[in-house]
């Protein structure tokens, strides 16, 4: 089907909006995690290194796209290891646990998070051992060179599973194109409003690396063969998010109720 008829096609235009939707929540997690990492470097880079980590995750989709032959074929086996699994009727039941390309790559991505995410957090709960660079406000500072390596290795990570979210979804190129660079636009647009306001509200930023601890330990669930659905993930992060919210609430609203109890 050629692009005409695609923007003439109804269908497609349906694909392309649940394509978009689908690929912004996907990209939500990659947002969190170029955010916290960004919020790291002195106030003058971080709008440039935020910029620099969505660019690359565009061009990382944009070249898994042009290879679509081989990014299916990640989610071929390539070994297997015997796994004892629960008697069954029969005694023992023993069979193959299966890895994939993708498999690996995600274990990888999982396991990274989950150490980043644990390292970050130590680093909050308890400052005055940590190893970084401290600016005049006492924030540890990392260096732009190793953020953007950083979110080259996760951008890797969610950039195939969002491909291979976007094959199940549509057969057509264009599509999936058109939908990956108008979620990164989103992206681009979105993410210096949220490192603010997590740079800003401190609770967030440890919720958030809740979030990432959660996301990655799904993402090596996932990598085992143990699918959990993400509607379950992002309605989790959700109810988190709302409770932050009224939390904060509460507290902008206590000294407005403290003054009039005052006077």
């Amino acid at each position: 089907m050629d692009i005409a008829a695609l923007v003439s096609d109804p269908a497609a235009w349906a694909a392309l909006v649940t394509l978009v939707v689908m690929e912004v929540v996907l990209g939500i997690d990659n947002l969190i995690f170029i955010s916290i990492l960004s919020n790291k470097l002195p106030e003058h880079q971080r709008a440039r290194t935020r910029r620099i980590g969505i660019a690359l995750a565009l061009v990382m989709r944009l070249a898994l796209l042009s290879t679509l032959a081989f990014i299916v074929g990640l989610t071929q086996p390539v070994f297997s290891l015997p796994w004892q699994g629960p008697p069954g009727e029969h005694g023992e039941a023993l069979f193959d646990l299966a890895f994939s390309w993708r498999d690996l790559i995600l274990i990888a991505g999982g396991l990274f998070l989950v150490w980043k995410a644990t390292t970050e957090i130590h680093e909050k709960v308890d400052p005055a051992e940590t190893h970084g660079v401290m600016d005049t406000k006492g924030k540890v500072v990392t260096n732009i060179a190793s953020a953007i390596f950083q979110i080259i290795l996760l951008d890797l990570v969610f950039s195939i599973d969002s491909i291979l979210t976007a094959v199940g979804m549509t057969d057509h190129l264009p599509i999936m194109i058109a939908a990956v660079v108008i979620t990164v636009g989103i992206m681009l647009v979105a993410a210096d409003p949220l490192a603010n306001f997590i740079n800003n509200n401190p609770t967030v930023v440890m919720l958030a690396l809740g979030f990432l601890l959660m996301i990655g330990a799904v993402l090596i669930a996932d990598g085992f063969g143990v699918h959990v659905p993400k509607g379950y993930i992002y309605a989790a992060m959700a109810f988190s998010a709302g409770v932050e919210a009224l939390n904060m609430l509460a507290r902008r609203r206590k000294p407005t109720v403290e003054d009039k109890t005052l006077h």
